[in-house]
């Protein structure tokens, strides 16, 4: 795992293998980051939650691989609802955007994204060069 960060500290990345050992590794890096930026333990746990389930599907279902980035944003007059953010975003080779699926209560599998829908304040996806990004937003206190 190769982690990057910025000079005043409101962003850093990773680039993760594809391979399952890095949903763990992904879980670890943003809890010990938000720890670092002494942010609230709840909102730490729901950003791990949902950053799992993302680079778990990055994984599943990509060859290559898998970025990470966690953004602080500031409060923004240009934006509603002019509070603070974390932004996560998770990237992976394949184009194609994810697809919500139904799942029944016996499935393993199938809650990620609606997870993500339900618990951010806004999510979608964006296509890059060579990939896609799925991001979500969690309002931060302030």
């Amino acid at each position: 795992m190769v982690g990057v960060g910025d000079i005043d500290g409101a962003s850093v990345e990773w680039t993760l293998p594809g391979r399952p050992a890095s949903v763990r590794a992904a879980r670890a890096a943003v809890r010990d980051t938000l720890r670092a930026w002494r942010l609230d333990p709840a909102l730490g746990d729901l950003a791990v939650l949902l950053v799992s389930e993302l680079v778990t599907n990055s994984v599943r279902y990509a060859d290559g691989p898998v970025g990470l980035r966690l953004t602080r944003l500031p409060a923004s007059q240009d934006a509603l609802p002019y509070r603070p953010a974390l932004l996560v975003e998770v990237s992976d080779p394949v184009p194609d955007p994810p697809r919500a699926r139904p799942a029944g209560p016996d499935d393993e599998g199938g809650r990620g994204l609606q997870l993500v829908a339900c618990s951010a304040r806004r999510w979608g996806t964006r296509r890059g060069r060579a990939g896609k990004t799925v991001w979500f937003e969690l309002p931060l206190p302030g």
